[in-house]
């Protein structure tokens, strides 16, 4: 009797020691994917020689699995950036690689800060960078607003009322926004100076 239970309790002991093991090694490989995320991310071979700087509030994993996901599409998107004198383009919404990616290009004096919405999409993400001046864009998860107008699907959109994070947009940087970020742009830094933008639409693939 003795001889069995010591038999149970070494088992259970050898179990928990397996399983322990086994999450310590899933955990250590999620760490190691982690790591290698951010090192293909601060490597910056992404950009394809786009001299732009990505704004540190990028979600680094979803840009990641975004554009694995997609590369054609951003690589696309980064080279137009690249190759296009901005300053040059008129304001207007054209494609460049069909529905999947687009450009929608902006001039005039940014939004008054009440006047700024929350919102967010589902089928695309946006680059959006500020080729002339400075702006105010905010940045949320969705979960954390509350929504003002539902998501119009024809549209891709849904607004929002909340509090968020605010930065400086301005033409040393550039933003990305996910379909779980809901962002806030366009609003004015400098009374009514002009500001000239570009918001480049990618595709999910979902």
């Amino acid at each position: 009797m003795k001889e069995k239970c010591h038999l149970k309790l070494m088992k259970a002991i050898f179990i928990y020691f397996l399983f322990i093991s086994f999450n310590s090694m899933a955990q250590e490989k999620n760490d190691n994917i982690s790591k290698k995320t951010v090192q293909w991310y601060n490597g910056y071979d992404w950009l394809n020689g786009l001299q732009l700087k990505p704004h540190q509030s990028i979600d680094q994993k979803e840009f990641a699995r975004q554009y694995h996901a997609n590369k054609a599409w951003w690589d696309i998107a980064f080279e137009y950036m690249r190759v296009t004198n901005l300053e040059d383009v008129e304001p207007g919404i054209f494609p460049i690689h069909g529905k999947n990616v687009y450009v929608i290009i902006t001039e005039g004096p940014g939004k008054n800060f009440e006047q700024g919405k929350w919102e967010s999409h589902r089928h695309y993400s946006d680059i959006q960078y500020v080729i002339k001046g400075k702006e105010w864009m905010g940045i949320a998860p969705p979960t954390s607003l509350t929504v003002t107008e539902p998501y119009d699907d024809p549209k891709d959109i849904a607004f929002y009322t909340g509090e968020g994070k605010y930065y400086i947009g301005d033409p040393e940087q550039f933003f990305i926004f996910f379909p779980q970020n809901a962002h806030r742009p366009g609003i004015k830094v400098n009374d009514d100076a002009p500001v000239k933008k570009i918001v480049i639409k990618v595709r999910t693939g979902e």
